[in-house]
């Protein structure tokens, strides 16, 4: 790093730019430890410290460029681990409820802006025992796979499995041959050719946040995918299930509906640093099928279409072209209005492969990992799921003010679940 600090990214400087009074540009990422011994939060605070010179942007705050510039980070002058690693006050003795509850509060709080840009809150000890870790990231700083990376970096107790890869191919801008513009008019066609109805979730958003959750177990969505007559994909089987929880919680309005669901794609490089890597990520976006009432025809259709973005790698061609946009200030934001259009689509549904085995912090097991990406203007509610172990944990946050009864949804996408499970694999005992 030079002495004036290093330029943030596009991606990550872009990101940075979207928060606002009513946005906080942060991420969650909820860890329910096994009931145990109270964790002792100087003795943590000792053990993120000392890991914290692997995760050099830690150790750094972003500072505002000069004369509109690009921001940078900087080192943090007076680096106070107590204000990064802190006991939640008031959760002693609190229920599932209340965790949620605060957790929702959370999200709805801006992280410091003088300090470097993450949080760890230890929530409890709740009534059965158990405490939560709340880890807010902000996006400008890490995504999805970069936030799991800073995690397992900084608070999450050694272990042998490998990390999930976060992807294989470059994102460096390729040649463009004749073959390889009429695939990229191909991707744009298929991605943002055909804007839908209008969103239920196209709402005003103020400050207010509120979280609920749902899990699944893995060897169920794989069981449900390896069933299908041409192989559904972990992602494939989730965005069903969501759909299916969806098309529930909205009623009669869901057979009227042709909502499509924005997916991120990571396109780390295997062989970048992980400490710096920030933001890589493109999308694909794919109708959730909510007319459809047969639950594997939902995830027929929904596989056939992602099958077929993949194959074409529209998520890497679309990332090289508003790379490319990005240089023509007018003309990226007219494609950044377009490609973030509530028409393009109703509902963002991230998927961020998580630890393989059971994991730890302080000693403790990790029992339930979940995560939580905030909803955006226009955009009201937002869907993020985490694997770890062998179960998958949903994170559905809103807006109450425009999306009210998340919690219900999380339940309907729950039974929707099972629903697709009964359909494909028989009706469990």
């Amino acid at each position: 790093m030079t002495d004036d600090g290093d330029l943030l990214s596009a991606d990550d400087a872009r990101i940075l730019a979207l928060e606002s009074s009513v946005l906080t540009g942060h991420t969650l990422k909820l860890m329910i430890l096994r009931p145990g011994a109270v964790l002792d939060i100087e003795s943590l605070r000792a053990s993120v410290s000392a890991r914290l010179v692997e995760a050099p942007r830690a150790l750094e705050r972003v500072t505002a460029g000069a004369a509109g510039g690009r921001p940078r980070w900087v080192a943090a002058q007076d680096f106070d681990i107590a204000a990064h690693v802190r006991r939640r006050a008031g959760t002693e003795c609190a229920t599932a409820e209340d965790l949620r509850l605060t957790v929702s509060t959370l999200m709805s709080e801006h992280l410091d802006r003088a300090r470097p840009l993450w949080t760890l809150d230890v929530i409890g000890p709740l009534a059965d025992g158990s405490e939560a870790i709340a880890a807010r990231m902000h996006h400008a700083m890490v995504d999805g796979i970069a936030g799991m990376r800073f995690l397992e970096t900084v608070l999450l107790d050694p272990h042998d499995a490998p990390a999930h890869d976060g992807g294989s191919r470059g994102a460096a801008a390729r040649g463009r041959g004749a073959s390889e513009w009429a695939r990229l008019a191909s991707a744009i066609e298929r991605e943002l050719g055909h804007p839908g109805s209008r969103s239920p979730f196209d709402r005003p958003v103020t400050g207010a946040r509120e979280l609920a959750f749902a899990a699944m177990p893995l060897d169920g969505l794989r069981a449900i995918g390896a069933s299908r007559p041409a192989h559904a994909t972990v992602n494939d089987v989730l965005l069903a299930a969501v759909a299916g929880g969806l098309r529930t919680w909205l009623g009669d309005r869901a057979n009227r509906l042709d909502l499509r669901a924005q997916v991120p794609v990571s396109l780390h490089r295997r062989d970048e640093d992980p400490a710096t890597s920030g933001n890589r990520d493109s999308f694909l976006n794919v109708d959730l099928e909510l007319a459809a009432s047969d639950p594997l025809e939902r995830l027929d259709r929904i596989s056939a279409r992602t099958r077929a973005e993949k194959q074409a790698d529209d998520a890497g061609l679309l990332y090289d072209l508003f790379h490319a946009l990005g240089t023509v200030p007018l003309v990226d934001a007219v494609a950044q209005r377009l490609a973030g259009s509530s028409r393009e689509f109703g509902v963002a549904i991230s998927n961020v492969p998580g630890p393989r085995v059971p994991v730890a912090v302080h000693g403790r097991r990790v029992e339930r990992l979940f995560s939580s990406s905030e909803p955006a203007a226009h955009h009201a509610l937002r869907i993020a799921a985490i694997s770890h172990a062998d179960e998958m944990g949903i994170g559905f946050c809103t807006d109450p003010t425009a999306v009210p009864g998340v919690r219900s949804l999380a339940e309907a996408v729950g039974e929707s679940y099972r629903e697709l499970r009964d359909a494909a694999l028989g009706a469990s005992p």
